[in-house]
């Protein structure tokens, strides 16, 4: 009676027990660092490159199970607009068959990269301005390139994934000052500084993708919520992940090892110590933090652990949300103001932040902005949530406390580029990512919990309920 009670067994677990299909992963990239000379971005005056100090790349990682396929696309660039992330989708469907609406095209926010906004390219003007505009016209196509590369190398893959954690680089940069008032990275040792008002998220998750078989991983995947401006400069650079993809490479002994990075929620997070009055800008500054970061990474590959890698599964949903308030006369004020880019220090910081915010939204014409929060999800383990702009660290983090999936992956500035989103609470406080916020209050909790709901449903249909 014995074997019939076994078949009996093995029978049931086939009926209640989804079969493990076999996952295939392929990875690719593609260079997309611009021609010298063209607009720099990340800053609020012009900034022309002058060189490279380590190529930009566009990475991805193209995942394939029981005829279900999604892609993970980053780029060493300050954001993706929306037309862009479009051009790019619909050419990585037209030369791979790969779904567009399956692929979540990530910027890492480096600020040593182009510009890539076409109105902040009008203000500049010029040839560098024309430049950057073939660049651009060129990138979307670029970006296919590095998926159809990817597609072209699918072979069967094992994936390990875990979490670990570095508390000493990220710093939350509004900070409670003596007269009351929210300062935004108010200055190393400034003695008006009373302390931080809001937290960071230091988990570092990582999931490794190794081919069946295989000594060596193909590609890391990284994810940390600390903002990329610390090179500096005018070359272009991948800042820190730079270091981070080439001490990972070299500590594996994986030369095709491919590292692809995306920023957690930090729109209010950067790696400036303001108690501490070492500077932090330049090359070694980049390279202190991605090595502090692989180091952690690599302890981390001792606690990686297989995942289940069925089903696999894509969500999205557009989210309309409302425009800030324009008062009346501020659009004349704000032309005036704006007409002063290009000259540093000619017009107040916040002055200039509040004039591109009130153009761009008079652009609009009270047109709403349509936002895209994506999920994909690797069985009941692994989900990558892609949230369009610079999210408040606090939005993450409670993402990540209400998701069922043991890691949560929060990759920001995904699928567009919606500027930032600042909880309510920061609104009523002030300062720079209120004052440049694109939306209206609010904006940032709804794509909050329109990304749990889908990570909920996500969840709720890998284990079959």
């Amino acid at each position: 009676m014995r074997p019939i009670g076994t078949v009996c067994v093995v029978v049931f677990l086939l009926q209640v027990l989804p079969l493990q299909a076999e996952l295939r992963v392929g990875v690719g990239a593609t260079d997309i660092t611009a021609p010298r000379g063209i607009p720099m971005a990340g800053y609020y005056h012009v900034r022309l490159n002058e060189g490279v100090h380590d190529p930009l790349q566009a990475k991805a990682i193209v995942l394939e199970n029981n005829g279900v396929k999604a892609a993970l696309v980053t780029c060493d660039l300050v954001h993706i607009p929306r037309e862009i992330v479009d051009l790019a989708r619909e050419a990585i469907e037209k030369e791979t068959g790969l779904p567009g609406s399956s692929v979540m095209i990530s910027a890492t926010h480096s600020h040593t990269g182009p510009v890539t906004s076409s109105s902040w390219l009008a203000r500049t003007g010029g040839q560098p301005a024309e430049a950057c505009k073939a660049y651009l016209q060129k990138l979307p196509s670029l970006i296919a390139q590095a998926v159809k590369n990817a597609q072209s190398r699918l072979l069967p893959a094992d994936v390990m994934a875990a979490a670990g954690e570095e508390a000493g680089l990220s710093f939350n940069r509004r900070y409670l000052m003596k007269d009351g008032t929210i300062g935004w990275n108010p200055g190393k040792l400034n003695p008006e500084t009373v302390r931080t008002v809001g937290p960071t998220d230091p988990q570092v998750p990582v999931v490794v993708f190794q081919g069946a078989g295989a000594k060596v991983p193909s590609a890391v995947f990284v994810n940390f919520a600390m903002h990329l401006d610390t090179v500096g400069g005018l070359q272009y650079s991948a800042d820190y992940p730079y270091t981070l993809s080439n001490l990972l490479s070299q500590a594996l002994g994986a030369a095709q090892l491919l590292t692809v990075f995306t920023m957690g929620a930090s729109g209010n997070v950067n790696h400036i110590n303001v108690w501490n009055g070492t500077p932090q800008k330049g090359p070694e500054e980049g390279a202190r933090i991605g090595t502090i970061l692989a180091a952690e990474i690599l302890k981390t590959f001792e606690k990686l652990g297989p995942v289940i890698t069925a089903p696999l599964q894509v969500r999205s949903e557009t989210v309309k949300l409302g425009l800030p308030k324009i008062e009346p006369g501020e659009v004349e004020k704000a032309s005036q103001v704006a007409a002063k880019y290009g000259k540093p220090g000619a017009a107040p910081f916040l002055d200039l932040v509040h004039a591109f915010k009130v153009l761009e939204t008079a652009e609009r014409k009270g047109q709403s902005i349509e936002a895209e929060v994506q999920v994909i999800t690797l069985g009941d383990q692994v989900a990558w949530v892609g949230l369009p702009g610079e999210i408040f660290v606090e939005f993450g983090l409670a993402i990540k406390v209400a998701s069922p999936f043991r890691y949560t992956i929060i990759s920001t500035l995904s699928n567009g580029a919606w500027g930032y989103f600042p909880n309510l609470k920061a609104f009523a406080e002030g300062n720079y990512e209120p004052v440049s916020a694109r939306t209206e209050p609010g904006s940032g909790e709804r794509l909050a919990e329109t990304a749990t709901r889908l990570l909920v449903e996500s969840y709720k249909s890998s284990v079959g309920k």
